[in-house]
């Protein structure tokens, strides 16, 4: 009869937040979201590195220093110390906020030593004002998170459309044999989470990858060339392109760049939290976006970019309910060892675009569906709560699907509105804000502040 009581203490013991899985389970798990975040990623310094002109060589070299510094920021995240690290399956990667100012800070004379200082600098701003954002939680009810995560969910999903359709860019975007394989990975995995044993269904996007790129085999995919060509050891040396320089119009923008990655990295931190049952509070908050802001810092001395939390990943734990933060921990690791083996990581580049864009859009979809979950805690009866959504959603939207709306204002307004998670979460603070805790002239409604 002992033999029945002894076991039950330990489930409840530890959360499963700080479960570890087996190490084979580690690996696997791990692996899923390196491939999830793969190629937004490496995406950033291509962009960057691209319309600087860089040589191939220079090219490489960015990538492999992002790849080592997203591991590391990836287990500051989850792992923590001290006061740094949200201690939650966080993946971090290289915001596409920051693109267009690095983009022109690069090209207009300053270069990569004046991306550099500028990011530095971002990257302590954040740090010191990641309390102040601590103290903002409250502003952040279901009504306002529920709506973030949901435009988080559907302004990713355009990523994974170009994904399907060959890559951004591809000559053969939009052929149907891309598409055909994106719908045949989507099969795969959609499969694998109905029929599979559950400790299967756990990865099914690393199986739908798997098999997608077993598929794209034959049928001339894949290219890879890149592996032969690649190094087997590559380490990152700190201003590896020059001495930081600090220019003030590069460092203001950057500053803006910062405000909105902590904008959207506190709608993941707060998404990551609700799916996981590990509720944000203000003291983690601040320790998550601290530690968005040293791995910024350590991105602009190992010639690197700004860091934030990964919204692709947010999917992937939402779906596969993989709720260990060891799990992305060991995505750290591995992200560390493609960062040192060049050659390995051009492996892990040779997966087509289709396949990628198969499982993103059921990973990007996961995270839309979450938001409605949360919503769906929302009291919506004699209130103004539809309204705050569906504006939210709309200005988060119109962005994503009119790239070029704002393309006549100055340069800071482009970087807060054109990130549709930063356009939309703002407009869910503020509305709530208005409807919600500004006084109201007449006592019917006022019970929607507490609604909401």
């Amino acid at each position: 009869m002992s033999t029945t009581d002894a076991p039950a203490p330990a489930p409840s013991s530890v959360h499963p937040v700080d479960e570890i899985p087996p190490v084979r389970q580690l690996a696997a798990f791990g692996l899923q979201h390196v491939l999830a975040m793969y190629a937004g990623a490496v995406a950033v310094p291509l962009i960057v590195g691209g319309a600087m002109k860089l040589s191939p060589a220079d090219l490489a070299y960015l990538i492999t220093a992002d790849l080592l510094v997203c591991g590391v920021a990836t287990l500051i995240q989850c792992i923590g110390f001290w006061r740094f690290g949200v201690r939650l399956p966080i993946m971090q990667g290289c915001t596409f906020a920051a693109v267009s100012p690095m983009v022109l800070i690069g090209t207009t004379g300053g270069g990569l030593p004046a991306i550099y200082g500028s990011v530095i600098v971002a990257g302590l701003a954040i740090m010191l004002l990641a309390p102040v954002f601590g103290k903002l939680l409250r502003f952040f009810p279901p009504l306002v998170t529920g709506t973030v995560i949901l435009i988080i969910g559907v302004s990713l999903l355009p990523v994974a459309g170009n994904w399907a359709a060959g890559g951004a860019g591809a000559k053969d975007f939009g052929e149907p044999k891309n598409l055909a394989l994106a719908a045949f990975v989507l099969a795969v995995v959609i499969g694998v989470q109905r029929f599979a044993p559950a400790y299967l269904a756990r990865i099914a996007v690393l199986i739908g990858i798997a098999v997608g790129l077993a598929a794209a085999v034959p049928f001339g995919f894949t290219d890879f060339s890149g592996v032969g060509d690649a190094d087997w050891l590559g380490i990152s040396t700190p201003f590896h392109f020059g001495t930081p320089t600090f220019k003030a119009s590069a460092i203001v923008s950057m500053l803006v760049v910062a405000l909105v990655t902590m904008t959207e990295t506190t709608g993941d931190l707060i998404a990551v939290g609700e799916m996981t049952g590990r509720k944000v509070e203000p003291r983690s908050l601040s320790d998550g976006l601290r530690a968005d802001g040293l791995s910024t810092v350590l991105g602009g001395v190992f010639n690197t970019f700004p860091y934030t939390a990964f919204a692709q990943n947010v999917g992937l734990v939402g779906m596969t309910r993989v709720r260990s933060r060891w799990v992305v921990a060991a995505a750290g690791g591995i992200l560390v060892l493609l960062g040192l083996l060049p050659k390995l990581g051009s492996v892990v580049a040779a997966v087509p675009a289709p396949v990628l864009g198969g499982a993103g859009l059921v990973m990007f979809g996961t995270v839309a569906a979450s938001g409605l979950r949360t919503l769906a805690t929302v009291d919506f009866n004699g209130n103004n709560n539809l309204t705050v959504v569906a504006v939210s959603v709309a200005v988060g939207v119109l962005p994503v699907g009119v790239p070029t709306v704002y393309e006549k204002f100055p340069d800071w307004f482009q970087t807060v509105m054109n990130s549709g998670i930063s356009a939309g979460c703002l407009t869910a603070i503020v509305l709530n804000l208005l409807f919600n805790h500004l006084p109201v002239r007449a006592s019917s409604g006022s019970q929607a502040v507490k609604a909401s």
